[in-house]
């Protein structure tokens, strides 16, 4: 959890070839590769989506088998449910597991699914995971985003790991006093009572920092500490990907109208 604080970095020895880029660039970049991707259902086309997002991930610098054991995470998640797609999919019958039939058009939904899941945050790890929070809010603030969602993305950010310290701390305490965890009222109860007493720390917690923030003169605006500005490698890199996105787009179409 406490690398959430801070960026992923490139792989040692490995040169990122995204760093050079203005902020906005990568975070339009990523919001219309995703946008493409989950309107596609061509599998060529969700194929292409997957090896445009391997080569984000080359250009990136990001450590394959880090990046690799993030994605395998992921799957494990969505596992269970894309796996029941074929079995609850009515269509062709292509097998059949212990009676109960699969049809190929739940296996082909469920392929769509994992190569737009697994495409789409692999780009996303690799154009946006790779900037600092910080920087990444100042980004969506000069994109136009409402300065109150920024505030609430860099704080989370921020404090999330504060919070976990404390969550940490009080189940400490509750183990030192005897606590073991099981089926019983007692521990419902509890656990309920490490819930609220989660909640009045965070309020407390954010009182505080409140009164530190205007101490400091925060006024409610988001200072810029950096500028941004578009160059040459932003031009080139936006044209690339517009033109790999417009192509991927044209073949859905074609493959929709034939």
């Amino acid at each position: 959890m406490s690398d959430i604080l801070t960026a992923d970095r490139a792989a040692p020895g490995a040169v990122s070839r995204l760093d050079g880029l203005d902020p906005r660039t990568r975070l339009i970049g990523a919001g219309a590769f995703a946008c493409v991707t989950v309107g596609a259902s061509f599998l060529p086309v969700l194929l292409a989506a997957l090896l445009l997002a391997l080569g984000l991930m080359a250009l990136s610098g990001r450590a394959a088998g880090r990046t690799l054991r993030r994605m395998a995470a992921m799957d494990g998640f969505i596992f269970l449910l894309v796996a029941m797609l074929p079995f609850t999919t009515p269509g062709t019958p292509v097998m059949a597991l212990w009676g109960v039939e699969a049809s190929r058009e739940g296996l082909l939904h469920a392929a769509r699914i994992l190569l737009t899941a697994n495409a789409v945050v692999l780009a996303l790890l690799s154009l946006v995971g790779t900037l600092e929070p910080v920087t990444m809010g100042q980004a969506l603030h000069r994109l136009g985003t409402p300065e109150r969602l920024v505030h609430l993305l860099l704080f989370t950010i921020r404090y999330i790991e504060v919070l976990r310290a404390e969550y940490l701390r009080l189940r400490r305490a509750m183990k030192v006093r005897g606590f073991r965890p099981g089926t019983s009222w007692h521990t419902y109860r509890s656990l309920g009572y490490l819930v609220g007493m989660m909640l009045v720390r965070a309020v407390e917690r954010s009182e505080r920092v409140l009164a530190a923030m205007k101490c400091r003169g925060f006024s409610g605006r988001l200072p810029m500490l950096s500028g941004f500005a578009y160059g040459p490698r932003d031009a080139a890199f936006g044209a690339g990907l517009g033109a790999l996105l417009l192509a991927m787009i044209l073949a859905e179409l074609v493959h929709g109208v034939v």
